[in-house]
């Protein structure tokens, strides 16, 4: 079913008005920057926005969003464009509000263990600048050297850390939100306990810019660990590396980070890298990548003994330790890249399932035996101590028609799987665009209902990122 709301075309009298607004540089009509605007890092999908604006303070977005809301106006909402699921991608045209601007540190309060921040701060900056007051912002997605926080935030972003530290979603405690209709609000309060009526700060968290605009954000922060280590193990089986996972957790151990590599996304990433290097022996085909961290070398020892201990039974291959700076960034770097790595590869759908730990070698199995039934070749990797297996589904040889209609069939027996082992459609990548015609798998009916209800009842025309998380159907 096609969306039956029907919008109004941007024309001159909009542009005049954005003009009285902004300076004539943040409202931008060219083609450069509205192609720019009409993609992000899901597949290979465009849609031309009308116009791109980039508003510099909360006052801006309220009377964008008062325009548009009277003048039924399309608003998508953007931060980095990093994202893997559509959820920035303007797919009814109109206007995309572009948070590039919105990017200061507004405040960094070292007595309670707070910062407050514009959405448009870029995640390692932020880390960064905490970091030299002895501080710690842990989610850490691997786009962070170029995503938004508000970006982080409307996915409800995790990354590597989450599996010890949680995801963005867990060190916000108050947010300023724009409403379609102009309308400005705090949904919260700077304190670490709230039971103040209706948690509007995490419903607005992993909303995916379909409820209202962050325009600040006021996160807790924590001590930061004095050290952290590396270890990296290789399994000659991707199952049994999967299996040992879970074994570790059950164990008392909590690693800062679990990471799971199928061998084919580092020789991609080696490829797609001529500048990074890594220790790939010959009969690895899968690796962890597995942080500790603490306040003393004793405490990172006895963990790293207490892992070791528990992956014997496993059979990996040589564990290599990487305790100096350099070493472990290089590790870090083929991790983080593998993505991008393999999207470079070939045309590919990336698919961000989550399953209880202990169900990951049936997961990963199960991936292997789609690919075989249906012909499509796949690289996972992920945040295994989480559970969170993203699955690059690459096309390779597959005919356009088996790519278009036979795929999502496949998609459609993956996410039926993941759900009857307990887990859901996505950890951290959001359902956006491309996720939406699968939640009927994830959610029943009465709960999709509800959701609707909640987005009708702060947006009530619909203008706020149409088209994105509910199934075909009026937004």
């Amino acid at each position: 079913m096609a969306n039956l709301i029907s919008y109004n075309l941007l024309n001159s009298t909009d542009i005049d008005f954005f003009l009285e607004i902004l300076p004539p540089e943040c409202v931008k009509t060219d083609k450069n920057s509205l192609e720019a605007a009409a993609k992000d890092y899901t597949e290979d999908l465009s849609f031309l926005p009308a116009i791109v604006l980039l508003p510099r303070e909360t006052q801006e977005v309220a009377a964008i969003m008062k325009h548009c809301f009277h003048r039924n106006l399309p608003v998508t909402p953007r931060g980095a464009g990093t994202g893997l699921s559509g959820g920035a991608l303007p797919v009814y045209g109109g206007v995309v509000l572009a948070m590039a601007k919105m990017n200061q540190v507004l405040h960094l309060d070292e007595n309670n263990l707070q910062v407050s921040v514009q959405p448009g701060i870029i995640t390692q900056q932020l880390q960064e600048l905490v970091e030299t007051k002895g501080l710690f912002y842990p989610p850490d997605p691997s786009s962070r050297g170029s995503s938004f926080i508000g970006g982080n935030l409307a996915e409800s972003s995790g990354g590597p850390r989450a599996v010890k530290y949680g995801v963005s979603k867990d060190y916000v405690l108050n947010l300023e939100v724009v409403l379609p209709n102009g309308t400005i609000m705090e949904t919260g309060a700077k304190v670490l306990k709230n039971a103040t009526g209706y948690n509007l700060t995490q419903l607005m968290v992993g909303s995916e810019g379909t409820l209202g605009i962050i325009t600040r954000i006021d996160l807790k922060l924590i001590p930061l660990p004095k050290m952290n280590w590396l270890m990296l193990v290789p399994f000659v089986s991707p199952e049994k590396a999967c299996e040992a996972v879970s074994a570790v957790f059950r164990a008392g151990l909590c690693p800062s980070a679990l990471e799971f590599m199928e061998r084919e996304g580092i020789v991609f990433t080696l490829k797609y890298r001529s500048d990074l290097s890594f220790p790939l022996p010959d009969e690895a085909k899968a690796m962890l990548l597995i942080e500790v961290d603490g306040n003393s070398e004793e405490e990172l020892m006895n963990q790293c003994e207490g892992i070791t201990h528990v992956l014997d039974s496993f059979a990996p291959s040589d564990i290599w330790m990487a305790t100096s700076a350099s070493e472990k960034e290089a590790l870090w770097k083929v991790r983080r890249a593998i993505g991008e790595a393999v999207k470079s590869h070939s045309i590919y759908k990336e698919e961000d399932t989550v399953v209880p730990r202990f169900q990951l070698p049936a997961l990963l199995q199960k991936v292997k035996e789609l690919g075989k039934t249906y012909g499509f070749e796949s690289v996972c990797y992920g945040h295994a101590g989480d559970g969170n297996l993203h699955v690059n589904i690459i096309r390779g040889n597959l005919s356009q028609e088996a790519w278009e209609n036979e795929l999502p069939k496949a998609i459609r027996e993956l996410f039926a799987y993941v759900k009857s082992l307990g887990g859901t459609l996505s950890g951290e990548h959001g359902i956006g665009w491309v996720q939406k015609n699968y939640m009927d798998i994830a959610l029943s009916p009465t709960a999709l209902t509800l959701m609707r209800g909640i987005k009708k009842l702060f947006d009530p025309t619909g203008i706020l990122n149409p088209g994105k998380i509910f199934p075909d159907e009026e937004v």
